[in-house]
């Protein structure tokens, strides 16, 4: 999903795992499209461990950006939403876009361990928000 949102931004956005992100990387953004699963009710372990180590460097210097957020999840998605808009709203970011939630429905031990497919119409939907966001930035919008 987030290869999706990237290849929607086309050349006017950078693709990073959240174990390589550092601060600077978010000072130099304009925007941020934060792609994670929810597992176990919450953020994904590398994405939260991302925000414990950028959060203070970057707190206080990117209010006012926007952004935005895909989510994985095994059931609906909630858990990780409410975490990430809560560091958001500390950042004082702003959302620009509707959060995507892909609820693969995976409630079983089988179905959590199973492989997942993405469906299309999803991947389009990720293209969309980073052509989207892409775009806002290029033409002032946010």
């Amino acid at each position: 999903m987030a290869q999706a949102a990237y290849e929607g931004a086309e050349d006017r956005a950078v693709l990073l795992p959240a174990a390589d992100v550092t601060s600077e990387d978010l000072l130099e953004a304009d925007a941020y499209l934060f792609v994670c699963p929810e597992n176990l009710a919450t953020m994904s372990g590398m994405m939260k461990e991302m925000f414990d180590r950028t959060y203070y460097p970057v707190l206080g210097r990117i209010e006012g950006r926007g952004f935005a957020t895909i989510i994985a999840a095994g059931s609906d998605g909630a858990g990780a939403q409410r975490q990430i808009d809560r560091i958001a709203k500390g950042w004082r970011l702003r959302r620009v876009a509707e959060p995507i939630i892909v609820n693969f429905d995976a409630q079983t031990p089988r179905t959590i361990l199973a492989p997942k497919a993405v469906p299309e119409h999803t991947l389009d939907q990720c293209r969309e928000l980073g052509a989207a966001i892409s775009e806002g930035l290029a033409l002032g919008v946010f």
